[in-house]
């Protein structure tokens, strides 16, 4: 990290006021919006909606992972799941294996994003 420098620019009190306004509902600073305006990059609040995202998309599958793992475990104590519930389960199973490969090709994105921003 090298100085700090100073920039000055000339804008409208109207333009300065829209921008103020921007960095209040984004809650992050004047300088923070024109820097990452300038060098195209993520916005910290939309940084952080990214990564709350991330959280719930995870939270969700360990509940199904968990579900599952409870459905096998009835199945393993009945020793028998007739052909319709295991059929019904096998498409279940291939559901959220197809979503989670999705999850997870928009999650590369979104990293490769983060980590070229930082």
């Amino acid at each position: 990290m090298g100085k700090e420098e100073i920039i000055i620019i000339r804008i409208q009190k109207s333009q300065k006021e829209n921008w103020k306004k921007i960095c209040k509902e984004k809650n992050i600073t004047l300088t923070n919006l024109i820097i990452a305006s300038v060098e195209n990059r993520i916005l910290e609040d939309e940084r952080k909606k990214i990564l709350t995202f991330i959280e719930k998309q995870d939270n969700i599958f360990i509940k199904i992972e968990t579900n599952i793992n409870q459905i096998a475990r009835i199945a393993n104590a009945q020793k028998f799941i007739s052909s319709k519930e295991l059929n019904y389960f096998q498409s279940q199973l291939k559901a959220i294996t197809e979503l989670k490969e999705k999850q997870n090709e928009i999650f590369t994105k979104i990293y490769s994003l983060i980590a070229n921003d930082s």
